[in-house]
């Protein structure tokens, strides 16, 4: 039996830090061998599916990037998180670091798409018989289809650093150590956002329409990237494209490098147009699906409205880290924020619903009473029946979840959305979760925003938007008749808001909108509940948790200076 070591390079952009990473193993066949397996290639291919980053358990293995923006605030001081908060991060310690993992992940696709041109298919091949034929045409369009998944791949993660640091290096052949990374530089924002839509594009032609499309048919395909994938994806950039914050470089401060963080001048009509008409793509691409139960969506991966997902394996660390203080071995973690509560409207009748306002005395006396039914399937609020086994939850002062208790919540609330009620945490139960980075609702309010801004009045602006109010569950009262584009333009973006909660849509919404001096350099607020001990009743009064910081700089997040120092021709972020 020989024995191989192999040693691997992994190098991000140069590779934040070049490190070689020794794995021995024993085994009677060579490195070649290892690339022209057939079995082998479809592992690297699901190991490139792996760096789809998981939201739920994100900074720190527990906060949310919910938690950086106002829809919460984390429990724990201590969390890297709270970095967002305070203005305290900056090149060398940013708490949403994945510049690294983002570029090792992209050098595996490089990788892999060498690779797959070795894959040895001669033993079916050269075999005449029709069996061995069929097989041999089976794995060749698998290897076919792996390639277009993997191109995909690439275009998501390129996608998830343009929308953090703007232009970056686009990376498209396997570099190795040898190469000068000290000349390795940025491509204008433009041509970023061009390659990711044209690998969209590409994929989009050569993949199944959706999982259940011949040949996704097995339970193992879930999770596949599709032509309904590819196209979402495509939507999303093209709606960032033609948003504030990549065409209105004003806020850089004349930055040099203006090509690096906005598009060129040109026709925003055009750019909302593309938006709209890429969303429509997606939706007439197949059958939509009937949006049903919100609350379970969030404990499955199996579901029409998903499009795009990461599974996870089974766990109980969500419930743990975000069920009330007094729960067993609850945690308290991402803690949803009385601005986040404010934003759920309230149901007048079938046909209308209005803004909660504390200062209306009904509304502040019975601040949960006819709210948007998605504001109990996201938020536990005081006096939630919740858990297994499950009680009513105490969030006043004094109560078994409420404060002073050390760790209790700050904001007068916990995050029921992604919890499995139903797993008894002191006998160790656990249970499948999922990340879902792109569902229908989206596309939906995609396709309505993007419309609104270039042909506002049209009448599928309020047919979408209305899809989503409507949802099984929801039953809220669809967009109203003779509201002014301005008008519905925040109509959608407070759809959104409320439906995506804790779903990483806020954090880069709010920027792409360019109102996070309105949002994020505010007070963050809460809410204190006291009880009568004579009657029961509960008295709410809004509260200041916490002052936020946001600096125009932080539209976009500094390259990393270890970066920077390995390659100079990066060029840092405007006022970083």
């Amino acid at each position: 039996m020989k024995k191989y070591i192999y040693v691997f390079a992994i190098c991000a952009v140069a590779l934040s830090a070049c490190q070689k990473l020794d794995r021995e193993f024993v085994t009677t066949i060579g490195q070649r061998e290892i690339e022209q397996s057939f079995t082998n290639s479809q592992a690297a291919l699901n190991a490139i599916y792996a760096d789809i980053q998981d939201g739920t358990l994100y900074i720190d293995g527990a906060a949310m990037m919910a938690s950086a923006t106002d829809e919460a605030e984390y429990t724990s001081e201590t969390s890297q998180i709270q970095s967002f908060n305070s203005g305290s991060w900056n090149a060398i310690n940013n708490p949403d670091l994945v510049w690294d993992n983002y570029y090792r992940g992209i050098r595996k696709v490089n990788q892999f798409l060498l690779s797959t041109g070795k894959i040895n298919l001669d033993p079916w091949k050269l075999d005449p018989s029709s069996s061995a034929q069929a097989v041999y045409q089976t794995n060749f369009d698998a290897i076919k289809r792996w390639n277009y998944e993997a191109r995909f791949l690439r275009a998501y993660y390129y996608f998830e650093l343009v929308k953090r640091y703007g232009g970056v290096p686009l990376l498209n052949t396997a570099l190795s150590v040898d190469d000068d990374f000290s000349q390795i530089q940025r491509v204008s924002l433009d041509s970023c956002i061009r390659f990711i839509v044209n690998e969209c594009d590409s994929a989009a032609v050569q993949l199944p329409v959706n999982v259940g499309t011949l040949p996704y048919t097995a339970a193992n395909d879930l999770g596949r990237i599709t032509k309904v994938t590819a196209l979402a994806l495509k939507s999303r950039v093209l709606l960032y494209a033609a948003s504030d914050l990549f065409n209105n470089p004003s806020w850089a401060g004349g930055y040099a490098k203006p090509e690096l963080i906005a598009l060129p001048t040109g026709d925003r009509t055009a750019r909302w147009k593309a938006a709209s008409d890429a969303a429509k793509a997606t939706i007439d691409a197949t059958s939509l699906p009937t949006l049903g139960a919100y609350k379970a969506l969030f404990n499955t991966f199996n579901n029409a409205e998903i499009i795009f997902t990461r599974r996870n394996g089974a766990s109980n660390e969500f419930e743990k880290v975000n069920s009330p203080i007094g729960f067993p071995q609850g945690r308290s973690g991402n803690t949803p924020s009385q601005d986040l509560v404010d934003a759920y409207e309230v149901k007048v009748n079938a046909t209308t619903a209005v803004k909660f306002d504390w200062n209306n005395p009904a509304m502040a006396a019975k601040p949960y009473l006819n709210r948007d039914p998605r504001l109990e399937y996201t938020v536990i609020r005081n006096d939630t029946v919740f858990g297994t086994p499950s009680r009513r939850v105490q969030l006043y002062v004094g109560g078994l979840d409420g404060k002073p208790i050390i760790n209790a919540s700050k904001t007068g609330y916990y995050l029921r959305k992604y919890q499995i009620e139903s797993l008894n945490l002191n006998n160790g139960n656990t249970g499948v979760h999922s990340w879902i980075v792109i569902r229908y609702p989206e596309i939906y309010l995609n396709y309505a925003e993007a419309l609104n801004e270039w042909s506002p009045g049209h009448a599928d602006i309020k047919g979408y938007y209305d899809r989503v109010r409507t949802r099984g569950g929801v039953a809220m009262p669809v967009l109203p008749t003779g509201l002014s584009q301005a008008e519905i333009r925040e109509k959608i973006r407070n759809e959104k808001r409320v439906e995506f909660a804790f779903e990483d849509h806020r954090f880069w919404d709010v920027r792409r909108w360019m109102q996070a001096p309105t949002y994020f350099n505010a007070p963050l607020r809460g809410v204190n509940i006291s009880r009568d001990p004579a009657s029961g009743t509960f008295t709410y009064t809004p509260t200041i948790v916490e002052q936020r910081v946001f600096q125009p700089k932080m539209y976009l997040f500094p390259i990393p200076q270890s970066d920077l120092n390995i390659s100079p021709l990066l060029v840092q972020n405007p006022l970083w």
